[in-house]
């Protein structure tokens, strides 16, 4: 494939967050172009958000279905290659399916869907058609996580014993979503969230993040889930006990009324010998610890991290990498696989580092898992698929 992949967009129109994210990050390594749009559900903010980003008139499209309508078809060596969904969670199942059935590769925002029965609906997708579903878990993409896994998977500090996460927030601590705050608005609606607010937002962020690095599995969880401020829908607030398929045992927090915190993702894992930990507001520094010998400072950028890492850093060491250097790894490795498979090649496994359907169906399992154990009265609630 001798061009730029193409994208198309559906959501992330004017003064959206997450869709100027994503298009930062697709553009950052010149692999992607965006092509076309359905850029809001609204028709005149959906042409006046095409207009600005200087797509063609008549690739500026009003709704997801016109856009999967024209541009299918449009000649193959004019059309988009894949699109990218970035609407709220409620809008990603539909327009997902619409686009495998018409033959588009995608990316999606997480959570993937609304619940988990269109989730496995969306896999059986996937399998179906043989296309590429990316899910952006932006966390996994920064180079010292990928330290961190790399160390765990090469046994660096033999079985894994505790893992420690935490992702608290403060932005949630008013009546925000009464207040004109349009993200607060519907990421606090279970009709457009789902069933969980903290958990399901950025508690599904931490839960993959720990399974990612970790390389386990959760397989019970005991939870404790609270709406802090009062008239909230949904939980703004939770604590989870984990156990992994190994044994090890757990700790999650997520919450999104810790006043004073901005975005403080942090990680702790331990095994036989030492243990690791990571912050993503620090996202170029891993501190590795070990049981009978001095902790070390790894760096991002430096010539002894593993493979692995560097194949996911840019500039050389003590040049910040960040959230948007992460988001377009993801990105990144998504097109080097459908440059691969267009020219019939088996893509390599640092290709294939990108969170798949099958991460997002384990995020929208723990949703329903950790919901289901805070009404429940047992104390370990099995974690099922």
């Amino acid at each position: 494939m001798r061009r730029k992949i193409r994208m198309g967009m559906i959501g992330g129109g004017k003064d959206a967050f997450i869709g100027a994210v994503h298009r930062i990050a697709a553009n950052i390594d010149g692999q992607i172009e965006l092509c076309c749009g359905a850029l809001s559900a609204h028709a005149d903010i959906a042409k006046e958000s095409g207009e600005e980003l200087y797509l063609p008139a008549d690739r500026i499209y009003t709704t997801y279905q016109e856009l999967f309508e024209k541009e299918s078809q449009r000649p193959a060596e004019d059309r988009m290659d894949f699109v990218t969904i970035v609407t709220p969670n409620f809008a990603h199942f539909e327009p997902a399916m619409m686009a495998l059935d018409k033959g588009f590769n995608v990316v999606i925002e997480k959570p993937i869907t609304l619940n988990l029965e269109q989730a496995k609906q969306l896999k059986q997708k996937v399998e179906e058609t043989g296309l590429t579903l990316c899910l952006t878990h932006t966390y996994s993409g920064y180079p010292m996580v990928k330290q961190a896994r790399q160390m765990v998977k090469d046994g660096k500090f033999g079985k894994i014993r505790k893992v420690m996460v935490e992702y608290p927030q403060g932005w949630l601590s008013r009546l925000s979503e009464r207040e004109g705050n349009a993200q607060a608005a519907w990421r606090t609606d279970p009709s457009k969230s789902g069933k969980s607010g903290s958990m399901g937002d950025i508690g599904t962020h931490a839960a993959h993040l720990s399974e990612y690095i970790t390389g386990l599995q959760i397989t019970q969880v005991c939870a404790d889930l609270n709406i802090v401020v009062p008239g909230r829908a949904l939980d703004d607030d939770g604590n989870v006990l984990l156990k992994f398929d190994n044994g090890a045992s757990g700790v999650l927090v997520a919450t999104q009324i810790a006043a004073g915190e901005e975005n403080a993702l942090k990680i702790k894992v331990y095994g036989e010998h030492g243990g690791l930990e990571w912050h993503q507001m620090e996202p170029n520094t891993l501190i590795v610890k070990w049981l009978d010998e001095p902790a070390q400072i790894y760096r991002a950028g430096q010539a002894y991290l593993s493979d692995v890492a560097k194949h996911n850093v840019r500039v050389p060491g003590g040049h910040p990498e960040g959230y948007l250097e992460a988001f377009a790894n993801i990105y990144r490795n998504f097109a080097l696989t459908l440059q691969a498979k267009a020219a019939g090649n088996t893509p390599t496994a640092e290709m294939l580092d990108f969170p798949s359907v099958d991460d997002g169906i384990r995020g929208m399992a723990f949703i329903d898992n950790v919901v289901a154990s805070n009404h429940s009265d047992q104390k370990w609630y099995d974690h099922k698929i």
